[in-house]
């Protein structure tokens, strides 16, 4: 029953009153029928919208492509064992010849080719960092590829704030989410 679902939705008592909403990374199909009507209610009343990142913000996906790199001069192969480098290389190689057969036909209709969608998510692998590396591998999986071309929960948000002319903005910078992550050592990641 929609009424009985969490509704990851915090309302802060003031007037008028402000709430905080818990998402996902995950596209917004996935999860957007389970939302209660008491979040979307809330998001649309509202005027202000304040996301984790402004990922309608061109600097913002670029400074997070930046920050997802090496240091200039090393590749992954610099810093991986072999073994596990020699693993990820297949397995990518792997992933590329399989992409045709995951993609849907609506992605295919909408213009969208394996070698392209390959490229838009795993290309410069070899320059990221293994944090990066393994959250990109974590993505490539079929349902995942079944799913591309459809927003993310933030990013369906933020658009739908844009379309219905809300203020936007964001509660973090990009190095605060990046910079956590580079920090971690090969054993962690």
């Amino acid at each position: 029953q929609q009424s009985e679902l969490n509704s990851f939705l915090w309302t802060i008592k003031r007037d008028p009153p402000s709430y905080f909403f818990g998402t996902i990374h995950v596209p917004y199909t996935r999860v957007w029928d389970f939302i209660p009507q008491n979040s979307k209610k809330a998001f649309q009343q509202s005027h202000i919208v304040y996301f984790e990142l402004d990922l309608t913000d061109p600097y913002t996906i670029s400074a997070l492509t930046s920050c997802q790199l090496l240091p200039q001069g090393e590749n992954l192969q610099d810093v991986l064992p072999r073994d596990i480098y020699r693993r990820l290389k297949r397995h990518l190689e792997y992933v590329k010849l399989m992409m045709p057969s995951w993609m849907t036909p609506d992605q295919r209709g909408k213009g969208l080719y394996a070698d392209y969608l390959f490229n838009a998510i795993a290309g410069n692998w070899e320059r990221k960092r293994p944090v990066w590396v393994m959250l990109m591998v974590n993505s490539l999986t079929e349902v995942d590829i079944k799913s591309r071309g459809v927003p993310v929960l933030d990013l369906y948000l933020a658009q739908e704030a844009e379309r219905l002319r809300k203020q936007t903005g964001a509660v973090e910078k990009v190095e605060e989410q990046c910079h956590p992550l580079n920090g971690l050592n090969f054993s962690q990641v």
